[in-house]
C-alpha cells in the first residue's frame, strides 16, 4: 500500500500527538504543525493528501488555512475538528468543499473513514463494510 503524507495542524499539543499516533498505525505517513502558518511554510506542502486541522487557533483559524488552499489552488482533502462545533461553521465548511466536520474528542472510527475517503483515488469504487 503507497504511503501518502497526512498533515495534522493543531495549536494542542496532546491532539497533535495523538493524530500522529493513530495516522502511523493506520500505516500513513505523518508530518505535525502547531499552526496554520507553519504548515503554509512547509516544503511538503505539495506532498499534502489529507489535512487535519483544528478550527480554532490562534492567528489563523483552520477555516481561514482551508479557504487559503482552495484560494491559492492548492485544494487539500481536508477535516476539519473542533471542541466547539457549531452548525454555521458546520454548514459553511462542507458547502465549501472541505470532507468532513468533526467534534472533539475526535472519534476514531470516524476520523478513519473520513482519512480512508480523504486518501481514496479519484475515481475509484467506495469500499464496501
Amino acid at each position: 500500500m503507497k504511503k501518502v503524507l497526512v498533515s495534522v495542524v493543531d495549536d494542542d499539543r496532546f491532539f497533535r500527538d495523538s493524530m500522529c499516533r493513530l495516522m502511523r498505525s493506520l500505516g500513513h505517513t505523518v508530518d505535525v504543525f502547531s499552526s496554520a502558518a507553519e504548515f503554509l511554510a512547509s516544503p511538503r506542502l505539495a506532498e499534502t493528501a489529507c489535512l487535519i486541522t483544528d478550527i480554532h487557533m490562534p492567528a489563523m483559524t483552520g477555516l481561514e488555512l482551508y479557504r487559503r488552499l482552495v484560494d491559492t489552488g492548492q485544494a487539500i482533502a481536508t477535516i476539519l475538528v473542533t471542541a466547539f462545533p457549531n452548525d454555521v461553521d458546520r454548514t459553511r465548511a462542507l458547502n465549501d468543499g472541505a470532507l468532513c466536520y468533526l467534534r472533539k474528542p475526535v472519534d476514531e472510527e470516524q476520523l478513519t473513514r473520513c482519512v480512508r475517503e480523504a486518501l481514496r483515488p479519484a475515481g475509484s469504487p467506495e469500499e464496501q463494510p
